[in-house]
């Protein structure tokens, strides 16, 4: 009797946990099948907008698919001189300026994680400091100004050389996953310092090397702000802020419209300018976002790895 007790306790225990599994499956399905949509609608209704008539994506009428297809867009922006720049410009502030903020955060992480340095605390707290405190804009804009940088290309790739937050990340990664008997063994064989991170610790480091190149070449890629403000030749804009100008047009036509007092041959002007923003936004959104999205997938596995590493230890 006792025996049988005991299976039937153990058979309904076994149903409740299944049952219970289920239902969490269920949720975390239901939890991912919603935030797909949330985050693959928006991209889907931007693709859509791009080749679809402005006039029925200002109307409404784009839900999920194109509506009254045309490649209008696609075609202006090929003779929009701006846009091209601004692309070309963008590649080079991203490129140029990954690799020099990898050159400056990973040495500088290298040796923060180094056990002999001594006042690696006092200096890592000077580090965080700046992740709560800075001078403010104005202060920051007379920096720039009095050292001659203002309207130059160098500001741009200078200006946030370190992320505090990467280094912190970089520097977690070294101190944990590097192990320190490495270094000795390096050491005992007579290598420099130079020697033991060139030769021993980046090889060793692809993955935290990966997640720091995609983290500053994303935010290089989606910069707008600073150029905006320390930059005023056109020729040196990049992509951002050229798409900034149109979205910004855009609705700066719709609330004049709006607000009237205008003749109807500026009335006619400003309907044109209207439509030309809206046509050739989500275009511009289109052509700013592909080249992200295809660098992304190869940086994935070291991605995943490269956060759970440098993140979760230490």
């Amino acid at each position: 009797m006792k025996k049988e007790k005991s299976r039937r306790a153990e058979k309904e225990e076994n149903v409740r946990r299944k049952g219970g599994d289920l239902f969490f499956q269920f949720v975390v399905c239901a939890v991912l099948t919603l935030s797909l949509v949330v985050t693959l609608y928006p991209m889907i209704f931007v693709l859509s907008a791009s080749f679809s008539d402005p006039q029925a994506v200002m109307t409404g009428k784009v839900h999920l698919f194109p509506v009254d297809i045309t490649l209008d867009g696609y075609k202006y922006i090929l003779q929009y001189r701006e846009i091209w720049s601004g692309y070309a410009n963008t590649i080079f502030y991203t490129v140029v300026g990954t690799i020099l903020n990898l050159i400056v955060t990973l040495p500088c992480a290298y040796a923060l994680s180094h056990r002999k340095l001594k006042g690696r605390g006092l200096l890592m707290t000077l580090f965080i400091i700046t992740m709560y405190f800075n001078g403010g804009m104005i202060p920051n804009y007379l920096n720039v100004m009095d050292l001659g940088l203002l309207n130059t290309r160098t500001i741009v790739l200078v200006m946030g050389l370190v992320s505090t937050y990467n280094l912190i990340v970089a520097r977690t990664f070294f101190s944990s996953s590097i192990p320190w008997e490495l270094h000795e063994a390096a050491i005992l064989d007579g290598a420099s310092h130079f020697q033991i991170f060139g030769q021993v610790v980046l090889p060793l480091s692809k993955a935290i090397i990966a997640v720091q190149a995609l983290y500053y070449a994303v935010a290089h890629w989606n910069s707008y702000f600073n150029e905006m403000l320390y930059l005023s030749d056109r020729s040196k804009f990049p992509l951002q802020v050229i798409l900034r100008e149109i979205l910004t047009l855009s609705q700066y036509q719709a609330q004049a419209m709006e607000e009237g007092g205008y003749s109807v041959e500026q009335m006619m002007e400003m309907v044109k300018a209207m439509d030309t923003a809206n046509l050739i936004k989500y275009c511009v959104i289109v052509v700013s976002v592909v080249p992200m999205m295809i660098f992304y997938p190869f940086l994935q596995k070291f991605f995943a790895k490269g956060v759970m590493i440098g993140a979760v230890k230490g």
